[in-house]
């Protein structure tokens, strides 16, 4: 179970990085990227934590697919609001231009994070359900 967080936060973290440094290089990003590094090491982190305990329940794996469904409909949600945000704007303070490679930088490293962790720590913990029973 260690072994599991502790390899989905490292692997999780990867890929949410990566991510974010596509996006910033694609972007031509300065300083503002600061932010979403930030967030997604942030992210990252609490994601470990709320799935190590979701792998100390009994019913894991319906936990552990619920947790990441609520996670992955929480930032399209804050995708959305900042989009949402951003055009309700006044027209002379509106920069699309500006503002999108940072919302995407908000969103898509962090929807990347909640992907992989989900998908190693649901693999883990399905393999674990099946030896269990093969050893039972």
């Amino acid at each position: 179970m260690v072994f599991t967080s502790l390899f989905a936060f490292i692997l999780s973290g990867f890929a949410g990085g990566l991510v974010a440094q596509l996006l910033a290089v694609e972007t031509d990003a300065q300083e503002e990227y600061i932010l979403v590094f930030m967030a997604s090491a942030l992210v990252t982190i609490c994601v470990t934590i709320v799935f190590f305990i979701a792998q100390l329940f009994s019913n894991a794996p319906a936990i552990i697919d619920w947790l990441a469904l609520c996670a992955i409909v929480l930032f399209v949600l804050i995708g959305l609001g900042l989009i949402g945000w951003t055009f309700f704007q006044p027209i002379g303070k509106r920069q699309w231009g500006g503002d999108m490679p940072i919302i995407a930088g908000l969103v898509l490293p962090n929807l990347a994070t909640v992907l992989v962790h989900w998908l190693f720590v649901r693999w883990r913990v399905g393999r674990g359900l099946i030896n269990a029973r093969v050893g039972a």
